[in-house]
């Protein structure tokens, strides 16, 4: 049996052991949120969410604990919203009880805090080749960006829900971008994709983009050709939300010959494709369902029930393995 913040701080733990920054770049990272508490003003500390000097990933977090913390049946998606709660307080009625709701979209704390965790991406692009201070000046700019334009939504609105069904309520936002990010590259490492045609064969070998193609979202070239040769590559699929289309001229110019990502609106596509990358889109719901389920296989070797919903092509790899 485990509880909802035991359940949290697993998917803390995975997250940090598959950070493209490391663990210890993790480390250095709460430090310095620890550094910046120490030397707030009194006045500043009384705002501050404190979970934050044990939790990396401010868009992931424990929305609402209803006082019954044991869980035995998670119900989760990829977006919780008011409906998906009310269709678990049925559930409930009918003999089914769901003890937590798991988002991975982030919500209330989470959605308003997405835009903090973006610049973990500066690590990713300085890892891809490009100069540190040319990656902070860029992500710095959209990292405000993405704050003002979150900074007017119904942040709560869900929350609100599920404290008056007394649900209890997390998300798992970038913990779980993060197992995609690392799972995808130790895959794509072992097939060494020659051509794009090879590397979209190679997501295709994994069954959750097997079942997106059948629904007609699967894996698909957004620029480039099939012909190409991948070269480097980029996994892009974590860090908060989509960097600065600016990004994929220096990404170009410094050696990065392929970008393999959830979704791109085509503004970037357009930038991206100016400075001739290739652009591989796995698909936006399947590549979190892929995180997620990484996640929820681990909460079923503990016993846990998993109904799926909201969009979460569920694939249990421990059912694979019997």
């Amino acid at each position: 049996m485990m509880t909802v913040k035991q359940i949290f701080d697993l998917g803390l733990k995975m997250g940090i052991k598959s950070d493209p920054r490391g663990e210890k770049g993790v480390a250095e990272y709460l430090a310095n949120v620890k550094k910046d508490y120490d030397n707030m003003k009194p006045s500043d500390k009384k705002y501050f969410n404190k979970s934050l000097l044990e939790n990396p990933y401010p868009d992931s977090h424990i929305h609402v604990t209803s006082g019954k913390e044991e869980v035995k049946r998670v119900m989760a998606g990829i977006d919780i919203d008011a409906a998906e709660i009310l269709v678990a307080s049925q559930l409930g009625e009918r003999g089914k009880p769901v003890d937590l709701m798991m988002a991975h979209h982030p919500v209330g704390f989470g959605l308003s805090s997405l835009h903090v965790v973006m610049d973990m991406q500066v690590d990713i692009f300085v890892k891809a080749g490009v100069p540190v201070h040319v990656a902070e000046k860029i992500m710095e700019e959209r990292i405000k960006e993405v704050g003002r334009s979150l900074h007017p939504a119904n942040h709560d609105r869900v929350v609100d829900v599920a404290k008056l069904l007394k649900v209890n309520l997390m998300n798992t936002h970038t913990i779980t971008d993060n197992l995609v990010t690392e799972f995808l590259n130790k895959h794509l490492a072992k097939r060494k994709p020659k051509l794009i045609s090879d590397l979209l064969d190679a997501l295709l070998e994994i069954p959750e983009y097997q079942e997106a193609k059948r629904r007609g979202a699967g894996p698909t070239l957004f620029a480039g050709s099939p012909n190409h040769r991948v070269g480097k590559y980029l996994v892009e699929m974590t860090g908060g939300t989509s960097p600065s289309d600016k990004i994929y001229k220096e990404l170009s110019q410094f050696g990065i010959s392929t970008i393999v990502g959830m979704h791109m609106r085509d503004a970037h596509r357009d930038k991206a494709s100016e400075h001739y990358l290739n652009v591989v889109i796995a698909g936006h719901m399947v590549s979190d369902s892929l995180g997620m389920n990484l996640f929820l296989d681990e909460l079923e070797k503990k016993g846990i029930d998993v109904v799926p919903c909201s969009g979460l092509i569920r694939i249990s790899r421990n059912n694979a393995k019997k």
